[in-house]
């Protein structure tokens, strides 16, 4: 290992393995590669005035207020009864720590979950709470760095070989709208990727990572089609 992978490796082992984006990177690790070249040592809310600290001794650098309030150690839960089964949560936990299926209900799992809170902005029925811990159950989250490091290179290794692969087949058809296309429910998808699009504009202003950039130019494109389809469905 050269001795540019050693420091970063050193550097990551300081970050708490949230995997949050707070930061304005997608992930510990990519924020840890820019912390090599000069990127700020205060921009990790979970990780608090102590992480700057331990960083700026590491990389010899001074110790810079956090830019940020400190994130609180937490926990998502899903309110089953309410949740509709659409994956949105799943697709974006940075360590899989959300298991579900397609119009079933969707559960976290409590000793995986980091409390990133990248799935509350997907969610379109507001079904998720982050709930806070006790002082005991958040020195039990902080210890669980390595296991989630370890399921975030995991899921980004599978993510990684599945863009990889061919496509079979024949690309799915465009969408399109025909006059008996149910405008009700157009309507309710309308509102629902409002309310999301809302949600994630508001956690980028406060965070404004990349990811949430992307998943907000994802979201207003989504929005676009759907009023698209909608008003295609009125106007046979």
């Amino acid at each position: 290992m050269n001795a540019l992978l050693k420091q970063i490796h050193a550097i990551d082992a300081l970050l708490p393995q949230t995997q949050c984006g707070k930061c304005g990177y997608d992930g510990c690790l990519p924020y840890a590669k820019a912390l090599v070249k000069g990127a700020p040592i205060n921009q990790c809310p979970p990780g608090g005035q102590a992480t700057v600290r331990q960083l700026a001794e590491l990389l010899q650098v001074p110790e810079l207020p956090l830019a940020q309030p400190q994130a609180p150690v937490q926990l998502a839960f899903i309110r089953e009864d309410e949740c509709i089964g659409c994956t949105k949560c799943i697709q974006v936990c940075p360590v899989d720590a959300i298991v579900g299926a397609a119009k079933w209900m969707h559960t976290v799992i409590a000793d995986e979950c980091s409390g990133c809170e990248l799935c509350l902005a997907p969610c379109p029925v507001d079904c998720i709470d982050l709930l806070p811990l006790s002082a005991e159950q958040a020195n039990r989250q902080r210890g669980r760095a390595e296991q989630f490091r370890s399921r975030y290179l995991a899921r980004q290794s599978r993510l990684e070989q599945q863009q990889n692969q061919p496509e079979k087949g024949r690309a799915a058809a465009p969408l399109t709208v025909t006059p008996s296309a149910d405008s009700k429910r157009l309507k309710i998808e309308v509102n629902m990727t409002r309310t999301t699009l809302a949600k994630a504009e508001k956690q980028l202003a406060r965070y404004g990572s990349e990811a949430l950039q992307a998943q907000v130019e994802q979201l207003r494109q989504a929005l676009f089609s759907a009023e698209r389809a909608l008003q295609d469905s009125l106007n046979p």
